[in-house]
């Protein structure tokens, strides 16, 4: 095997809380984490000259130390000695800085294929302890699927998987600073957090409206009186038919849940109408099969 080709999944987050601050200026969170059909396509293509060699299709994106994903490569590249070097392709669909982990799942989709491409033989907890030094968001985007993150993000629980929706996805064009956010909230209280185990109970019983109406982000209290184009499109969503729609990690990107897909495809339509967001895509939840 010479080059692998891989999908870099999305994700979005259906409950998103903060139950404190660590010293070291982490955050103690309990997320659950969901990916969606919504991805960048990685290419690692095995190379005789030494050193690693990182392009995409996006110029304002760095292509060496500053990316995740080069950073992923050089992790193991230099923990098992690998002579040969690499040429990384990152063709990037998902939206940039917008709360759906593309740079962490680019990372984790490098780590795997270069398990893969040279034969490490690292299995998928291996894989994991391994991301978690590059991003907290990047062990979870190795695991994939319907999971409970707490700690920091790090500590990842399988959950039974989120019934068939259609997923509305819409990025503001705005920039968020999660350190800022996360610096504004640690300056107030939290009045009201997210009903987490109401949306575990919804998954148990494969109840789409029970997780819409249990999901909550406290960071939403944060973000959206900084933008509140957030808000807007939220409300957008909801009137055409939304179950549920929310901020997913610290923004600005928000994520609606549907029953019809004709539903969220007329709010694609509003939105862009009423220039809320450009980047708006109508996708699907994506369930990982368990062993």
């Amino acid at each position: 095997m010479n080059q692998i080709e891989l999908k870099a999944l999305a994700k979005i987050n259906l409950g998103l809380d903060v139950l404190g601050r660590r010293e070291n200026g982490y955050h103690d969170v309990r997320m659950i984490m969901q990916s969606i059909y919504l991805y960048d396509t990685v290419k690692i293509i095995k190379q005789s000259e030494p050193g690693i060699r990182l392009e995409t299709n996006l110029g304002f994106l760095p292509t060496g130390e500053g990316n995740i994903a080069y950073k992923a490569a050089r992790l193991l590249m230099e923990e098992f000695e690998i002579r040969e070097g690499v040429r990384i392709r990152l063709d990037k669909h998902i939206p940039v800085a917008a709360g759906l982990a593309g740079g962490s799942s680019n990372a984790a989709a490098v780590l795997f294929g270069m398990n893969r491409l040279f034969g490490l033989h690292l299995s998928t907890q291996e894989l994991m302890d391994r991301g978690v030094k590059l991003g907290a968001d990047v062990p979870y985007c190795i695991m994939r699927g319907t999971v409970l993150a707490e700690g920091i993000g790090e500590e990842l629980s399988v959950l039974p998987p989120m019934p068939k929706c259609t997923v509305l996805i819409a990025k503001p064009p705005i920039s968020v600073s999660t350190k800022t956010v996360y610096e504004a909230l640690d300056s107030k209280e939290i009045a009201e957090h997210p009903d987490i185990d109401g949306i575990i109970d919804g998954l148990k019983d494969g109840n789409l409206r029970k997780i819409a109406s249990s999901m909550g982000n406290v960071l939403e209290d944060v973000t959206i009186p900084m933008h509140p184009v957030i808000d807007d499109i939220k409300k957008e969503m909801y009137d055409a038919g939304a179950l549920g729609a929310m901020m997913s990690g610290s923004g600005p990107t928000v994520f609606g849940l549907f029953e019809s897909r004709a539903a969220a495809k007329k709010a694609q339509k509003n939105i862009r109408d009423r220039a809320l967001a450009k980047q708006v895509y109508v996708t699907n939840i994506h369930s990982v099969r368990r062993n």
